[in-house]
């Protein structure tokens, strides 16, 4: 059995998803971080820099129990453990890899930037953040549109891999983010495609907080 320790963010659905498309048996463990709930000893013990998402896999490597932090390396992680969604032939492999690298160092820190500064009081700092996170985040979605040109999925054909998940859980909040899907024809019908699968719908249902 998989314990799924998160919270109701981009990060933790990432997860939630992945676990429902891979048929993998969890339960959920919230950790609610408006509380503070990541700097307490027992989830430091399985994410030291206390961020979730976070995993314990009762039935690891040998059948022993293993812990697995950082959202990124749980979709690699658990793409080995059942053989899905993770190309196995290398050169199949590396598109995955790198859309998954791509989410992880920017389609997520910069609206995340735009999430933060959107909250902040108005005045001349919250209007630069949202400029300048607004024009990277926006950069970022262009990136993903000309991509998605002429294909279903985002790294791989046929299916969908965990690159495709882990950029999912951000594209989830575009609205938040003040990028509507109007003029990204590409993204808009890629989105519609992954949140009709029932698996996705399981996983943005179960509840995370």
């Amino acid at each position: 059995m998989i314990t799924l320790h998160s919270w109701n963010t981009p990060n933790g659905r990432k997860i939630s998803v992945a676990l429902e498309e891979m048929g993998l048996p969890y339960t959920v463990k919230t950790v609610n971080i408006g509380a503070d709930e990541q700097f307490r000893p027992e989830f430091l013990a399985i994410s030291p820099n206390n961020r979730i998402p976070a995993i314990v896999d009762d039935e690891g490597p040998g059948g022993q129990p293993i812990s697995v932090f950082e959202s990124g390396a749980i979709l690699l992680y658990l793409g080995e453990k059942t053989g899905k969604f993770l190309p196995r032939d290398l050169r199949a492999r590396v598109p995955v890899l790198e859309w998954l690298m791509w989410q992880m160092g920017g389609f997520g820190p910069m609206p995340g930037q735009v999430h933060h500064f959107l909250m902040q009081p108005e005045g001349p700092a919250r209007d630069y953040g949202v400029a300048r996170y607004g024009k990277e985040t926006k950069r970022l979605y262009g990136v993903l549109e000309k991509r998605l040109a002429g294909r279903d999925f985002v790294a791989t054909e046929g299916e969908p891999s965990v690159a495709d998940f882990a950029i999912l859980g951000w594209a989830w909040r575009h609205e938040r983010h003040l990028v509507p899907f109007d003029d990204l024809p590409n993204v808009a019908a890629w989105y519609a495609r992954m949140m009709a699968r029932p698996a996705v719908k399981r996983g943005f249902e179960v509840p995370l907080s």
